[in-house]
């Protein structure tokens, strides 16, 4: 048996029900009101508090103390571990809290409220009217009780006293969950991170799809400027807010508070793979994306090739509009607010449950805004702090970051005439359908962008730009994508030593000059194409 049974004291109006109802909405624990077992025993008693406090005292002598830990046996013998916490709003004698004990040994955690009597009275003012028939002061509460005057003397027997008027509810609950060790009691390393080493682009949907079974919380941060196509039959797929892993697994979904969003294309999203609020969750604090926004960003479509979705515009207006109070966050959205929730608690919850967590970067490291080529850039770091920050973990979290490059490097071609940023040893399709034998057919398909839809440009493999992603994002893992590019042939292998010479080569110097090892290759765009050579 692994149910953790919680008993709370502590004297009227300490925050002993707020607690209790703290920890079954934030960590789904079971309740059990001691209220509510005299009403059962005397079903004609009138729900009074002085009328229930001599009952209470009543049922402790005809049971010697045992009707609490009773209830507690026949809750977990009926219900079983539907919950892995039983709560007991409120023991009130050190007797009730003995037989519990001799019953459940190291598994009871008895917690006991307290606050000053000013504190108190206060409080008890405040109550008046509510459910409970209320006595007229707090010092009647005491005046009629032994049991109520006696209260303080469970501080002795207590595994944690808290004083409740030093600290809000939120206080209350994150101490008492601390010393429960509902939030783990480790820094394990949960988390695994893909990123992009380039410009974008580079085959991120379809790693993420094919690791996703794997995990149990799949994050997505960045906007939707990003489209992560992933492989599905009869036609491809293009995430452009939520993970890549959503049509591949079971797991939660998250988007992080860094994340920037367009409603009407998250929840036609939502709507095409059947996601509903209770997989999904989305940070109240991400920011959204306005038509203004949209509008706004003509300029830059025209000067650098930007995708022009407002994403920039929404995440400069969250610094700008701080005063001006103009901007509006997921909370404020009446369709996002069913799934609205705090993705720090649920990475929390995830940590202490152990289950693994995937968080998927978006463009390439060559767009970061610090990092990048500016001004050819986009509005936010690509790197894997940045991914980190977005999302709200910290690095101490991670246990693998998964860093996509593809073999022939690629940048988004700009409708207009000015150029979207460097791109070394820049090249054309053709070059590339003569050196791997595709027809060259085959890559007007395949290279549009997967939100501009606009053909991209294409140049050699960036060994310098590759070294630069490695010193940034410190990958564990690299994984190779497009490696049909370098042969069509490729595309058959299954197996590393299946690849061509040259391909293998090419992997091996990649793994030099990164300093992590090629664990991933991607030889087509198929459910079947991944070539998979990790040791994790």
């Amino acid at each position: 048996m692994n149910v953790r049974i919680v008993l709370i004291s502590g004297a009227v109006a300490s925050g002993k029900s707020t607690l209790s109802k703290g920890l079954v909405s934030r960590f789904g624990a079971r309740l059990i009101k001691t209220k509510n077992l005299i009403l059962e025993h005397f079903p004609d008693a009138k729900s009074e508090r002085r009328e229930l406090q001599d009952l209470g005292d009543k049922l402790d002598t005809r049971t010697s103390f045992r009707w609490v830990r009773d209830a507690v046996s026949s809750d977990i013998r009926d219900r079983g571990l539907s919950a892995s916490i039983v709560v007991v709003d409120a023991v009130r004698k050190s007797e009730q809290v003995d037989a519990i004990r001799r019953a459940y040994g190291p598994r009871v955690f008895h917690v006991h409220l307290s606050a000053s009597t000013r504190e108190l009275e206060k409080r008890y003012a405040g109550r008046r009217g509510s459910v409970d028939r209320e006595l007229s002061s707090y010092s009647s509460v005491l005046r009629g009780s032994k049991t109520e005057k006696r209260i303080s003397l469970l501080k002795a027997v207590a595994d944690a006293v808290i004083e409740t008027d030093r600290c809000d509810k939120e206080d209350v609950l994150v101490r008492v969950a601390s010393q429960l060790g509902l939030y783990g009691r480790e820094q394990d390393q949960l988390v695994d991170v893909v990123v992009g080493g380039q410009f974008g682009s580079e085959g991120k949907g379809h790693i993420c799809s094919y690791l996703a079974p794997e995990y149990d919380v799949l994050v997505r941060v960045g906007g939707p400027n990003a489209g992560h196509k992933v492989f599905q039959i009869p036609e491809p797929y293009t995430h452009r807010q939520l993970p890549s892993g959503t049509l591949f697994s079971d797991a939660k979904l998250l988007i992080g508070p860094g994340a920037v969003i367009d409603v009407d294309t998250l929840l036609k999203e939502a709507s095409d793979c059947d996601v509903d609020d209770k997989r999904l969750s989305i940070d109240p604090q991400a920011m959204i994306i306005s038509d203004e926004d949209k509008a706004s960003e003509a300029d830059l479509v025209k000067a650098i090739g930007s995708t022009g979705k407002g994403v920039g515009a929404a995440a400069a207006r969250r610094i700008t509009d701080r005063v001006k109070r103009k901007f509006t966050l997921a909370r404020d959205v009446s369709e996002l607010r069913p799934f609205c929730r705090s993705v720090a608690e649920q990475l929390e919850d995830a940590y202490a449950h152990r289950r693994r967590v995937l968080l998927e970067g978006t463009q390439g490291t060559g767009l970061s805004i610090f990092h990048g080529s500016y001004p050819h850039v986009t509005s936010r770091d690509t790197t894997v702090a940045g991914c980190l920050s977005e999302a709200g973990i910290p690095p101490i979290r991670v246990r693998r970051v998964i860093m996509v490059c593809r073999s022939y490097v690629i940048r988004v071609k700009s409708p207009y005439r000015s150029s979207s940023g460097p791109l070394k040893g820049e090249l054309d399709w053709h070059e590339i359908s003569r050196r791997s034998h595709i027809p060259l057919k085959e890559f007007y398909g395949k290279e549009l962008g997967s939100v501009s839809q606009n053909l991209r440009r294409v140049g050699e493999f960036d060994w310098a730009q590759l070294r630069r992603a490695a010193l940034l994002n410190a990958p564990t893992d690299i994984a190779l994508t497009f490696a049909d590019y370098l042969d069509k042939s490729n595309s058959e292998a299954r197996r590393f030593e299946q690849l061509t010479a040259p391909t293998i080569n090419f992997a091996e110097e990649i793994e030099k000059v990164a300093s992590a090892p090629v664990s991933l290759i991607s030889t087509r765009f198929h459910w079947k194409s991944i070539i998979d050579r990790r040791a994790w």
